[in-house]
């Protein structure tokens, strides 16, 4: 009787649901099993039953797995907000990514040569260099540079003495960094003053009258840079968005290690993306009869197996008869030579595409279906992988025009 009786007992209601978890690519069942309290019985039989309200939960081995994920997501999270400003000074600034291209610009050339140091300018002209974006900097003062060169100089000193690698050519004995203003590049009263940075090292095995030598240079700029951030950003922040490098990789991250501790910054990888390229391959096609860009090459990526990459040079001749069937007829009505200088986005859409159908028609190659990651003339080259070189200082800051702009667009903030 009592076992019958057992066996046909109300049963208790269960509550269960099934949780799928993911563990590496695959799902794995979770079940969880809630009892409620009110259909509790004991039998007599039953030494211990769970307390009411319990859960039970089977598990799979790979728990510890997910713990470990869910942590490390959890620290990456919390890297990134602190990166963003989350745990920094500019917690507080409107976001800016929302921004795209200006869909218009001016390929206006200026003679900075009489108001650049000729000595600035031939390091900022004809050297290749690699390009990252900065984030404001906290409390950067231009009249404290000589002070700054003495940090870095014994930041890096410091680093080296515990025995992190700093590869130049040859053992160096010491390092000497050098801070200054560079003037005449800004275009605005925005803009604040270029930054340039020397490193000078002598090796160990050099001559007591041996002159260090020139290791590593970078710049900090912001041209032309948009006048609605720049009114946004906090007073005690230095909004200089474009960082240019040549030199060893590990000074690179030495210089850019520095510079966060010191002005709670960020630094990231800048590349030119296929936009940006195709406004620099029409900006200096449309200035062809001030200063000739003997050819234009492009260097197209297709995603084929093996990636197939094609290599195409335009003669100077031709690309600006290109160039002018393209552009706005409005143009012949406006004033002259002000108007001429203004460029839209369609018609370096139109540019481009003129580029691919003359390709198509001799090759029956669809450059469309490919990605643009080189553009060069003689007024300078770019790569998508971030590399710049401007060889003419007339259409320096034409270039680094864009490029501030592509730098504020990146930026995490």
């Amino acid at each position: 009787m009592c076992g019958s009786a057992y066996k046909n007992r109300p049963q208790p209601n269960y509550c269960s649901c099934v949780v799928p978890v993911w563990v590496n690519e695959r799902p794995v069942r979770e079940i969880l099993t809630c009892q409620s309290p009110r259909t509790t019985r004991t039998h007599p039989r039953t030494a211990r039953r769970r307390p009411p309200w319990s859960f039970s939960v089977a598990r799979t081995p790979t728990d510890s797995i997910m713990a470990q994920r869910r942590s490390k997501n959890k620290s990456y999270r919390q890297s990134y907000r602190s990166c963003l400003g989350a745990a920094s000074r500019l917690s507080h600034t409107p976001g800016w990514t929302a921004r795209r291209l200006n869909t218009s610009r001016r390929t206006k050339s200026h003679n900075i040569t009489e108001k650049v140091n000729p000595e600035d300018l031939a390091l900022l002209v004809k050297t290749e260099w690699q390009l990252s974006y900065v984030t404001p900097l906290y409390q950067f003062r231009h009249t404290q540079l000589r002070s700054y060169s003495r940090q870095l100089s014994a930041f890096i000193t410091a680093e080296k003495q515990q025995g992190l690698a700093v590869e130049v050519e040859g053992a160096q004995t010491s390092f000497r960094v050098s801070f200054s203003a560079v003037q005449g590049l800004g275009e605005t009263d925005d803009d604040a003053e270029t930054v340039l940075l020397q490193i000078h090292s002598k090796p160990v095995f050099a001559g007591k009258d041996e002159a260090q030598k020139l290791v590593w240079s970078g710049w900090l700029t912001c041209i032309n840079g948009n006048p609605e951030y720049l009114h946004l950003l906090p007073k005690d922040f230095t909004c200089l968005p474009l960082f240019g490098s040549r030199g060893a990789e590990n000074l690179t991250s030495l210089v850019k290690s520095w510079f966060q501790q010191t002005f709670d910054c960020c630094f990231g990888p800048l590349e030119i993306n296929q936009t940006c390229l195709q406004w620099l391959a029409a900006l200096w096609t449309n200035c062809h009869i001030e200063s000739s860009i003997q050819h234009l090459k492009m260097i197209w990526t297709l995603p084929v197996e093996p990636p197939l990459q094609i290599t195409y040079t335009v003669n100077s001749q031709d690309v600006w008869e290109l160039w002018n069937s393209v552009r706005n007829p409005s143009l012949e009505s406006r004033e002259e030579e002000e108007a001429a200088r203004s460029i839209d986005i369609e018609e370096v859409t139109r540019f481009m595409q003129g580029l691919k159908s003359h390709f198509y028609r001799h090759f029956r190659l669809d450059l469309s279906a490919g990605r643009l990651s080189q553009v060069s003339s003689a007024l300078g080259s770019a790569k998508f992988s971030g590399r710049i070189k401007m060889s003419n200082s007339r259409y320096v800051l034409t270039t680094l025009t864009l490029l501030t702009e592509c730098a504020l667009l990146k930026m995490p903030i």
